[in-house]
């Protein structure tokens, strides 16, 4: 491949080049607040790390299940090529734990989540993530879509069947939409936010004052001035020390109130607008304000949660892994793969007591299932379905059968 068809290569995207476009360009681009807004800056704010990583914590701790369709209905298939890959270790450094913990946040973050193949004949044997900044995607004249990135003095150039490409919200084939850009000047609002707030507890919480001299200071007076101003009297910890005073100068007292001071109003609504653009209620990532820490709201909050913000996630992760990791044989033959939302109800044992109860009561599920599920040893007799028999035509109550 020529020099000029790697460079028009790189940019087939067909959408105009831009300087601050960071499709095109690495380096994140300016807010309108002054700040570059990049992974780094992003994740230091509090409401950045705790949305994302209550969406990737939660996503990773699901039991990721291979199922197997059979003429009984639907059972995990844990001898499955796909079952330890994909439910136990991706790749040889990594838990399940860890790999989907790093894809989620990248699929949040950066609205796309990449992880190289490495194939064994027909089969994927190894999940190796990359980080998705890095990679180059495009779509090449015959239609391929090729991944192009280097890392570790190593350059990579593959297609789409070599790459497991999860896509974010909205995505095109070529990928999805980065969070990080599209609130790019709302996270730069609050990266200022809390850096003005910074400055101001290291210049003394608030600018006590102001030295007012008669007269025009020569260089040296104002060195003197601001340097032991600055070395005995700025900075928190220096709150509240007197200051000696000479040579004609005058204290002058400005006081600011500590809500000014600390931007509280303003970084109350950051962490609202950040929860909205990651889907998750504000309680969920310690913002309780205005609103109770207990009752029935707070929990329909959390079932909402689930079914509208983490179940289109996990919905898009398993049509990946359907689509880019199994074959059309196992298709065919009616394997699928699942996250186990049930895995969400182990750290509620009234819950989880109250859903066994129902779904052995209708029969749903037998002791030895229910049991299966606790990780109990099965019993004797557990195998047979049960149901309650209370509920007979009012002709028959009372009759002995």
């Amino acid at each position: 491949m020529g020099l000029l068809s790697k460079v028009s290569g790189l940019f087939s995207r067909k959408t105009p080049l831009s300087l601050t476009d960071t499709v095109h360009w690495r380096e994140p681009s300016l807010s309108y607040a002054g700040e570059r807004v990049g992974e780094d800056g992003a994740l230091a704010m509090s409401p950045v790390w705790a949305c994302v990583n209550l969406l990737a914590g939660n996503t990773a701790s699901l039991p990721g299940m291979v199922y197997q369709a059979g003429p009984r209905g639907r059972v995990v298939a844990k001898d499955h090529w796909a079952y330890r890959l994909l439910h136990d270790s991706p790749n040889a450094d990594q838990t399940s734990v860890d790999f989907w913990q790093y894809m989620t946040a990248a699929l949040e973050l950066r609205g796309n989540a990449i992880a190289r193949k490495d194939m064994a004949g027909s089969r994927v044997v190894s999940l190796t993530p990359v980080n998705p900044a890095l990679v180059s995607i495009t779509r090449e004249r015959s239609g391929e879509i090729r991944y192009r990135w280097s890392e570790d003095g190593a350059g990579f150039d593959l297609g789409q069947d070599e790459v497991l490409h999860i896509r974010g919200f909205c995505g095109s084939p070529l990928g999805g939409l980065s969070t990080l850009s599209y609130a790019r000047n709302m996270m730069g609002l609050a990266q200022a936010t809390d850096k003005a707030a910074g400055k101001t507890f290291a210049n003394g919480v608030r600018p006590s004052g102001a030295l007012v001299f008669k007269e025009w200071l020569k260089p040296e007076q104002r060195e003197i001035a601001e340097k032991g101003l600055s070395d005995k009297f700025m900075r928190a910890e220096n709150a509240g020390r007197p200051m000696v005073l000479e040579g004609g100068q005058t204290w002058q007292q400005i006081s600011i109130s500590p809500e000014d001071a600390q931007m509280l109003e303003s970084r109350r609504f950051s962490v609202e607008e950040i929860c909205r653009w990651f889907g998750v209620p504000p309680h969920m990532v310690g913002h309780t304000e205005k609103s109770t820490s207990w009752g029935t709201g707070l929990e329909q909050q959390v079932l909402g949660f689930v079914k509208f913000t983490l179940r289109p996630r996990l919905k898009r992760i398993e049509q990946a892994i359907e689509q880019q990791i199994l074959s059309a044989a196992d298709r065919a033959a009616g394997v699928t793969f699942e996250f186990n939302l049930e895995g969400l109800l182990r750290g509620d044992s009234t819950a989880r007591a109250a859903f066994y109860q129902i779904m052995s009561n209708i029969g749903a599920l037998t002791i030895n299932e229910i049991r299966a599920l606790e990780n109990f040893p099965p019993v004797l007799g557990g195998d047979v379905p049960r149901m309650q028999m209370q509920n007979v035509p009012i002709t028959q109550a009372g009759n002995t059968p």
